[in-house]
């Protein structure tokens, strides 16, 4: 799994903010799935979500992308307020999701045509042609989506969240349906995308070690609201464990809960 080297330009580094969230809450029929939660991720900085299921990562993913609009506080990304400019907003980030269906009619190349297409992509079929070899995909490029695997499916969607070259990456469970060796390149991949060109990227997964190899930093969700945030050592650290695996099933479990 090879990058091309064009991909690769210099991007200067600095110490600033690409996303800000404060005091973002949800509630649904009154039930609070975000309770006023504040964070940030710095250019560069890869930053995890973790907690057990109904913690809300996936209620505060959805708000970060638009696609769910807060009951109350504020998101800004890239310098811009989220309400206001969602729009150009939206055509400087991406995301990729192992639970997010492609138009299943369509086959693998014309899926990404027409994202691209929709993200304004200079030079489509050539950055077209470079994903679907650095991912592996370029044999299935004209299967339609409904006949490809699970793990086909989620190696298109993340040739997809590249295609528009983002600055800010939202990633959810991106290697749950990937083998271990296709897991492995891909977060390879990942990691050479952010040093290189800087790329900010927020990082949903359920396995643990995977966060502790990916992760700068990680906020812990529970019942909608951060009990932990820091580097994984600090948070194994905080609450005693050896593993960050340790960790989730202490706070999954406290009080008799159930993740």
């Amino acid at each position: 799994m090879s990058i091309p080297q064009s991909w690769l330009r210099p991007i200067l580094t600095m110490a600033e903010r690409v996303v800000e969230v404060r005091g973002l809450t949800k509630v649904f029929n009154g039930f609070k799935a975000v309770d006023g939660i504040s964070f940030e991720v710095m250019k560069g900085e890869i930053l995890g979500i973790l907690g057990p299921n109904g913690a809300g990562k996936t209620t505060t993913m959805h708000m970060l992308l638009g696609l769910t609009t807060p009951t109350a506080g504020d998101i800004r990304i890239l310098g811009m307020d989220l309400r206001r400019n969602r729009e150009e907003i939206l055509s400087r980030v991406n995301f990729s999701s192992s639970y997010v269906s492609l138009p299943y009619s369509l086959t693998v190349r014309e899926n990404l045509t027409v994202f691209s297409r929709l993200y304004g992509v200079r030079g489509r079929r050539k950055k077209i042609a470079e994903l679907l070899d650095v991912f592996g995909i370029e044999e299935i490029k004209n299967e339609p989506t409904r006949r490809l695997s699970s793990g086909q499916i989620t190696r298109v969607s993340l040739a997809k969240s590249l295609l528009n070259d983002p600055e800010v990456l939202f990633l959810d469970e991106p290697t749950a349906s990937l083998d271990p060796d296709m897991a492995d390149r891909t977060r390879k991949l990942l990691k050479r995308f952010n040093r290189e060109r800087a790329l900010s990227i927020l990082y949903t997964s359920h396995n643990m070690q995977e966060m502790e190899e990916m992760c700068d930093r990680i906020i812990f969700l529970d019942r909608g609201r951060i009990v932990a945030s820091g580097g994984p050592a600090e948070i194994m650290a905080e609450f005693s464990g050896a593993t960050l695996e340790e960790v989730f099933l202490k706070i999954a479990r406290k009080d008799g809960g159930a993740g």
